[in-house]
């Protein structure tokens, strides 16, 4: 790859702006094109006001075999030659470029909307009708006997809302597309035009499940950009928070599919466990899912002895009441049946995807920020990448169990261990004219923020790319040749983020 024209990039370290390499769109093309082929993948494809009637595109690739990120961009106005049909990845990427910049990927197979109707370059793709959400053009199979299904966007629960568009024949399912962007808030803006005080606010708020993920990957990017070192005491409780967010949600999936399959003891063990995890993260900051602990320059609250060991008793009770439960579920022979073979992503389409997380490492990637972009606390303490092979719902299961074992030695560890030190370190100004790639392993998977600043300091671009944005994808591509009644089921093996994606 030495041949291709990247800036070489760490994880949460900044490069001046003007090191950013500048193609032609033909040669961009290229070197993500050849990138991809030899197993690199896209981070994040965004577009960047440029001069008067031009947009600069910028690419962020990652090679996690060697740890490694780069970035190119090229300068382009009102169209350019998709990248969709030879790199299925990045086919949401252009569509979202399309809705923000006006900037057209012609050949693009399906340039739909995203979270909103286009401006007025809508003429350029077709007519409005054609892209506006009022008239989606969803696909649909014609036959006799193939009929549609259409669930959401309101749903049966308190959830947020998405549209779910199947074709049937009987109850097999011949094709799912998945229309999202119902909650569009603005949040790039947010980001892009609030002080950072008032900016973490709103990353904490992106995915309301994912708070110290989110706030985390911000607030990576601020410190970079402001130079400001975190003391190895407020590393340590960043880590136990998101691992302690990862917990609690993974546990809650578990007994979330076991509700779905009517496995009703685990799914109500599992519930309750939850619960204790979201209970640690309040005892930390006050705050269950933890708002306003992570800041820029650290940790806004401190874990004294007497709290560590609380923290520490309590999650050794905790990973006592797990192992039966777990052997419960997972070693049941009806329950293993139920789960196998349903809503299967094979490792090709993984790769074809660029899918992160739970959903890439049961398909036997080991894709894991902690690991390929290591950073923070877990530049010294590791914990083992969980992986599955079978790529289906029971893959997906054991690859979160496996995690919720790990995590759970992780953080009592850490409680034992925790260096001395100060929480919270000055964050200044931000340097002018650089760029950073702020990486974070979430629960669901990599979140990605990529911030550029202007020649005064000021936040010029921010990019947030949510787990969920690489993912949904993966739903559709596992519910084909299911039945329709796995839905439930398969989406919740996932568990996306309607929010994550409608930023």
């Amino acid at each position: 790859m030495t041949a291709i024209n990247l800036v070489a990039l760490r994880n949460r370290r900044t490069v001046p702006l003007s090191a950013l390499p500048e193609a032609p769109i033909a040669g961009f093309r290229d070197v993500v094109l050849q990138g991809v082929a030899e197993g690199w993948r896209v981070v994040a494809f965004f577009g960047l006001p440029e001069r008067a009637g031009e947009t600069r595109l910028v690419a962020v690739l990652a090679q996690d075999a060697r740890g490694e990120l780069g970035a190119l961009s090229t300068v382009v106005t009102d169209r350019y030659p998709s990248l969709t049909p030879e790199c299925p990845e990045v086919h949401l990427f252009e569509r979202e470029i399309a809705e923000q910049c006006a900037v057209i990927p012609v050949g693009h197979p399906a340039l739909k909307p995203v979270r909103r109707h286009p401006p007025d370059h809508a003429a350029d793709v077709g007519t409005r009708a054609e892209y506006d959400r009022e008239a989606f053009p969803f696909f649909r199979m014609a036959g006799d006997e193939v009929h549609e299904v259409a669930v959401g966007p309101v749903h049966a629960g308190i959830i947020e809302p998405g549209h779910f568009r199947f074709q049937c024949h009987g109850e097999e399912v011949l094709s799912l597309e998945i229309m999202l962007g119902y909650q569009h808030r603005g949040v790039e803006r947010l980001l892009e035009t609030q002080p950072w005080p008032e900016a973490v606010l709103v990353a904490e708020s992106i995915a309301g499940d994912t708070v110290i993920g989110h706030a985390s990957a911000a607030c990576g990017a601020i410190e970079a950009l402001a130079r400001s070192r975190k003391t190895p005491r407020a590393q340590t409780i960043r880590g136990i928070a998101l691992e302690l967010e990862r917990l609690a949600n993974h546990i809650g999936d578990l007994g979330a599919i076991a509700g779905d399959i009517a496995y009703q003891p685990a799914a109500a063990y599992f519930g309750r466990m939850r619960g204790e995890c979201l209970n640690l993260l309040m005892t930390i900051s006050g705050n269950r899912y933890g708002r306003g602990l992570t800041r820029p320059g650290g940790a806004y609250f401190d874990i004294p002895p007497e709290m560590a060991q609380e923290m520490r008793d309590r999650l050794l009770v905790l990973s006592d009441e797990l192992q039966p439960v777990g052997h419960l579920m997972l070693k049941n022979a009806s329950v293993q049946a139920r789960l196998e073979g349903v809503g299967v992503v094979s490792q090709e389409q993984c790769a074809a995807l660029g899918l992160v997380g739970v959903a890439a490492r049961a398909c036997e990637v080991p894709r894991d920020v902690r690991h390929d972009h290591p950073y923070g606390l877990f530049r010294f303490a590791h914990i083992p990448v969980a992986t599955a092979w079978a790529g289906d719902v029971s893959a997906r299961t054991i690859v979160r169990w496996l995690e919720v074992q790990r995590s759970l030695s992780f953080v009592i560890e850490q409680l034992a261990s925790m260096p001395r030190g100060r929480v919270l370190s000055d964050c200044q100004a931000l340097h002018p004219s650089e760029l950073v790639v702020s990486l974070e392993e979430g629960w669901r998977g990599e979140i990605a923020h990529v911030v550029i600043t202007d020649d005064l300091g000021r936040v010029r671009r921010h990019k947030v790319v949510d787990p969920s944005f690489h993912n949904w994808s993966a739903l559709a591509v596992a519910m084909t040749g299911n039945q329709v009644s796995d839905f439930p089921l398969c989406n919740k093996s996932f568990n996306l983020s309607y929010a994550g994606h409608d930023l």
